[in-house]
Order: C-alpha cells, then sequence, then structure tokens
C-alpha cells in the first residue's frame, strides 16, 4: 500500500510559478535571482499558511542553483538542486526559533556562519517563527545580521511582525505575504481534486475556502477531511455536515421571510437552528455577511466583492432585486448592533429573537397594527396640551423678550401651564370683574368640564378660555424672562436684608449660560437696603461695575418681580478703598473657620478628610 501524503505536503509549491495568490513577491524574488541583485536578509511575514517558509525554500534554492532558468527559476538538474530535493543540502539550514531562541543557540548560529559553503554560492540561514527570540538573542543576532559574511543569506518568517524589534527591520527587506482569496483557493481545490481524481460540486468548495479564511494549508486539510468523510465525491450537502457550518440557504430564507413580514416563521426557523447546536451570535454573524453580500450584488461595479461561488453569486443577485436598499440598510445595522450588544446580554436567544423580529418588520406599512411593533412615531399628549393651551397670537413684545431669553429656565409656557393648573384645582387668585367684588368667584367664572369619548374628560374650547393669560406685560429684558404682575395688580411688599439676599442668590443661580461668569463673581457681593425700596450694591472694580451697568436694568426687574415691589431701585456704584474686601479661596475660608471653631480642624483630622 503505497504511504498517504497529507495534501497539503504533497502538493506543495516547488517553484515560484506554483505559488498560489503571492504573484507580486514571487515575481520580485525572481528578478533578484535574475540579475543577481541579493540583500543579506529578509523577512517574510504574513498569516499563517500562505506560503512563508515555502517560498523561502524555493528562494534558497534559486540562488543556489548552478544553471537558473532565463526568468530566475531553478534548474532541479544540478548538483545543488539533487542535494535540496533530497534533503541532503548543507548549505541550507531550516531553524525554529521557537525551540532554539536563547543567546547560546544564536551564538552556535554564528559559528556556522564562518564556514563557506561546499557546493552552491551561498549559505541560507531560515529562521522560522523569528518573533519567538529573546531580546538577549536578539541583541545577539543584531551585529551578524547587519554586517555577515558575503556568502550569507539569512531568511527570517513570522506571522507576528510587531513582535521583531525595529533594529531587526531595519537590517531586513520587508516582504508581505497577503490572505488568499476565495477565488483562488478554490481554482487551486479544483486543480488538487482533480488529480486526485476526486468529484466535488463547486459551492462545497466554496466552503471550504469560506472555512479556511485564506490560508492555503488549512484549506488542503479541510480538503482532506472532507474527501474522507464524502468517499470521493464531495458535495455541498456532505461538506456543511461534517464541517458543522450554518446553510445559506438560511440566511436566503431569513431575508425572504423578513420582506414578507413573517415574524412566526422567522421565529420557527431560528429555534430549529438554535436546536441543530448553532450558536445565536454565529447566526448573527452570518447573517450580517449575507446581507452585505446582498448589498454588494445591487451594483454590478461591487458584484466582484462577493468572494462566492459562481452559483451563490447569481442567488445574491436574484435577492438583490427584491431588497431595497432601506431595507438593507436598517437590517444591516440592526445586526451589526445585535453582533456588539450579544456578549453582554444576559439573555442572547431573547436579543436575536428581538433582532430578528425588528428585521422582518422593516418592510411593515405603517398603517398596519401588528402585536409588539414598535411605533414610528410617538406623540406626547402634554406637549399638544401645552401648544394648545397657548393664545393663538402674542403681543410683540411678549414675543421679543421670550426670543431675547429663551435660554433661561422660565418662559411663557410654563406660567400659562401653571395658570391652567391652579383654574382646575381651585387654588388660583379669584379675576376682578366690573360690579363684582374681588373676594367673590362665582362658579359662572370655572371652566365646566364636559365628558366626552376619547378625549380628556373636558372641552378643549374651555380648556383655551381658562388657559388665556391675564393682561400681562414682559418685564423687559429680565434675567429669566418671568411674567411680571399687570399695572392693575402692581405690588408694594415690603421686604427684609434676608429677602433680598435670598432673592439676589436666587438670581445668580438662575442666571443664563452666557452670564455665568459674572453670576459668579455677583454672588460674592451683598446688596443692602438704603432706604426701602431702594438697593444698593457695591462693586470692587471697575471691569466689573461695567459689565453689571449694561445689564442693570434687567437685575432691577427681577428684583421687582421676586421681591413684590414694583418701586424698587437699583443703585451701583465702585467700592472705596477701605471698602474693598479680600475674596478667599475655600482652604482660606476653612482655615478662618478652624480658627474660630477648633472642632472643625478636630473632625478633619479624625475622618481623615482632605479638602477637595
Amino acid at each position: 500500500m503505497e504511504e498517504y501524503i497529507v495534501s497539503a505536503r504533497k502538493y506543495r509549491p516547488t517553484t515560484f510559478d506554483s505559488v498560489v495568490g503571492q504573484k507580486a513577491l514571487t515575481t520580485t524574488l525572481k528578478n533578484a535571482v535574475k540579475t543577481g541583485k541579493l540583500a543579506h536578509a529578509y523577512l517574510f511575514c504574513g498569516p499563517r499558511g500562505v506560503g512563508k517558509t515555502t517560498c523561502a525554500r524555493i528562494f534558497a534554492k534559486a540562488i543556489n542553483c548552478q544553471n537558473p532558468t532565463a526568468d530566475g527559476e531553478a534548474c532541479n538538474e544540478c548538483e545543488s538542486c539533487k542535494a535540496f530535493t533530497e534533503q541532503r543540502s548543507f548549505n541550507i539550514f531550516e531553524l525554529d526559533a521557537a525551540s532554539n531562541n536563547s543567546v547560546e543557540h544564536i551564538k552556535t548560529l554564528m559559528e556556522q556562519t564562518r564556514i563557506p559553503p561546499q557546493v552552491g554560492r551561498y549559505k541560507v540561514f531560515i529562521i522560522d517563527e523569528v518573533h519567538m527570540l529573546s531580546t538577549a538573542a536578539f541583541n545577539a543576532f543584531l551585529k551578524t545580521l547587519e554586517e555577515p559574511p558575503a556568502h550569507v543569506v539569512f531568511i527570517l518568517a513570522t506571522t507576528e511582525k510587531h513582535k521583531i524589534l525595529p533594529t531587526i527591520l531595519s537590517r531586513c527587506q520587508i516582504y508581505d505575504f497577503e490572505r488568499m482569496t476565495v477565488r483562488e483557493t478554490i481554482e487551486h481545490l479544483k486543480r488538487v481534486a482533480g488529480s486526485e481524481g476526486i468529484k466535488y460540486e463547486e459551492e462545497a468548495l466554496a466552503v471550504i475556502a469560506e472555512k479556511a479564511d485564506g490560508g492555503m494549508r488549512d484549506a488542503l486539510s479541510i480538503f482532506d477531511q472532507a474527501a474522507s468523510f464524502c468517499q470521493g465525491d464531495i458535495t455541498y450537502k456532505k461538506v456543511i455536515e461534517d464541517l458543522n457550518v450554518l446553510d445559506s440557504d438560511n440566511y436566503f430564507r431569513i431575508v425572504d421571510l423578513s420582506l414578507e413580514n413573517k415574524v412566526s416563521e422567522i421565529m420557527v426557523l431560528l429555534n430549529a437552528i438554535i436546536n441543530k447546536g448553532f450558536d445565536g451570535g454565529l447566526l448573527i454573524g452570518g447573517l450580517a455577511r449575507h446581507i452585505r453580500n446582498v448589498l454588494m450584488a445591487k451594483d454590478e461595479s461591487t458584484l466582484p466583492l462577493l468572494e462566492v461561488s459562481e452559483q451563490q453569486r447569481a442567488r445574491y443577485k436574484e435577492q438583490a432585486v427584491k431588497c431595497d436598499n432601506r431595507f438593507l440598510f436598517s437590517a444591516l445595522k440592526l445586526a451589526n448592533q445585535c453582533d456588539i450588544n450579544y456578549r453582554q446580554s444576559s439573555n442572547k436567544r431573547l436579543l436575536v429573537e428581538l433582532t430578528l423580529i425588528e428585521i422582518a418588520q422593516i418592510t411593515q406599512p405603517d398603517d398596519l397594527p401588528v402585536a409588539g411593533r414598535r411605533p414610528r412615531r410617538l406623540k406626547s399628549l402634554f406637549k399638544n396640551l401645552v401648544r394648545q393651551s397657548q393664545p393663538a397670537k402674542q403681543a410683540p413684545q411678549v414675543a421679543s423678550a421670550v426670543d431675547a431669553d429663551r435660554q433661561t429656565s422660565g418662559s411663557v409656557q410654563d406660567t400659562a401651564q401653571s395658570r391652567v393648573a391652579e383654574k382646575f384645582s381651585g387654588v388660583a387668585e379669584p379675576e376682578k370683574h366690573q360690579g363684582q367684588p374681588t373676594s367673590s368667584y362665582s362658579s359662572a367664572n370655572r371652566p365646566q368640564l364636559k365628558s366626552k369619548n376619547g378625549s380628556l374628560g373636558f372641552s378643549w374650547n374651555n380648556l383655551r378660555e381658562a388657559s388665556k393669560p391675564k393682561k400681562m406685560q414682559i418685564v423687559p429684558g429680565t434675567l429669566d424672562g418671568k411674567i411680571a404682575a399687570s399695572e392693575e395688580n402692581t405690588e408694594h411688599q415690603e421686604f427684609s436684608q434676608a429677602d433680598l439676599e435670598f432673592q439676589w442668590m436666587s438670581m445668580c443661580n438662575r442666571m443664563p449660560q452666557r452670564l455665568s461668569g459674572i453670576a459668579a463673581r455677583m454672588k460674592n457681593m451683598r446688596p443692602t437696603i438704603t432706604v426701602l425700596p431702594a438697593v444698593e450694591v457695591v462693586v470692587e472694580n471697575q471691569i466689573m461695575l461695567d459689565q453689571m451697568q449694561a445689564i442693570k436694568g434687567s437685575i432691577q426687574n427681577t428684583l421687582k418681580l421676586y421681591l413684590h415691589n414694583v418701586g424698587i431701585t437699583l443703585e451701583m456704584r465702585l467700592a472705596e478703598h477701605q471698602e474693598q474686601v479680600k475674596v478667599l479661596t475655600r482652604r482660606e475660608q476653612f482655615d478662618e473657620m478652624s480658627k474660630q471653631n477648633p472642632a472643625i480642624e478636630k473632625l478633619r483630622s479624625l475622618l481623615d478628610l482632605e479638602l477637595a
């Protein structure tokens, strides 16, 4: 019985032209052999199974060939080529840096570089997985790598280029190997299957190529496994069964059912997939890739981006005709969001189900009610209530004041809303009516509540009448945009120094963001009552005084409103020298408090506190 050799070894390339998927690199290496312009060190880097060590062997064989061909290939007939093929060459050394990574191993290697080759021109040292060398070994390797003997060529191979010292990288010619495309892998598997006399379906080879993820060695290993399972006839059904791959038919069916809004059938399909042992995250990831492929199939220019078989490409084009871009974009976004949240979710199946339900409802008509469907538009009843409560037309001065101070906390809507609430709660002050005392509040003035089906229990006409504001005027330039009392109800309430200071501080806290700097400095000022209702404020410097003079009218009107006294006058003056008081920092304030009350410092030390 003939000895069995796995396909990855049996069909390993022996010439540059037989290397799959690395055309640019092999061309560069062949040109270097033809011209004889060889570097002393090369670094081959890239993912696993893409031909790094294979190209290193072919290159080492070619540069030692005594009769190379015109295009830079080895002749395979000279003594050097035969010795290499029969694995008895003393000019080519392969080392595994994973098991020879110490300084002693590198020193032994350096001693071997001193001996010139007996047959051929160069001694070639191929060091695989070179990133496994220790830092000390790298440093011991530096000098020889930079200035090796003329007859020595180093070829380093690694899958993790970022782990190699920059001093090593700067001394090498770097070649980055790329992953194999699905199409290149399929074509190579076809050649291998033809050589082995194995029947195949192209869709089955496409599944193997996708599973290999760009590595030809992995693809050949999976091919051998599938050939053993299928007994010489590799079919799509048997391959997905052997490799435990989720059938792409499931993705096509999910999209078709989503276009028809058949949520229940999608849930049944999801349950069947999970019962077969497939993870929900795998399904969502595969569905996202499928939707992306459908999106690419909508345009002929992006159709080559599909790395699938010709049969699958035709199916994608067919489904792309049925799907509009809005559905594909929304579905792709939902699937991607589910993939992001999948690991953190405590109920992963529910997350997948909700995502599929949302995808199935993207094309649902807005006027068709469906249980569990997320509403398209949310309407706030409160917003409608406030909108209905506003008067149809506002006075020009009202509109201008609201526009001027829209950023502040108070607003005309707030006041109108509060008046409506007071009307219905029965706690509002009675309005003045001609011929009636102000203390009487007849039932005729109350809004009558009327029961209506589909309403809030009262008519909108009465609500509008109840919410109409009294005859008001806006205080020009108030700092918080509040509505002042009407001239008919002017107030002259007395207020104390404590009331003044409280309202002053409250005013500073309510000032808009654009005046935050002035508000912070005003908090350190202390307004005083000179002769009621006259108020005086002493300002420390001229700059601050100028800034406050600019908003003096707003400050004065705000105090009138909240102290309920329209006779308030505000006087600002610059502080005299003896009146200026130093503004203390937080640390200085704490120190002063500690001097006056030593218990504060004792409490701080007991609790081990620090001033923030």
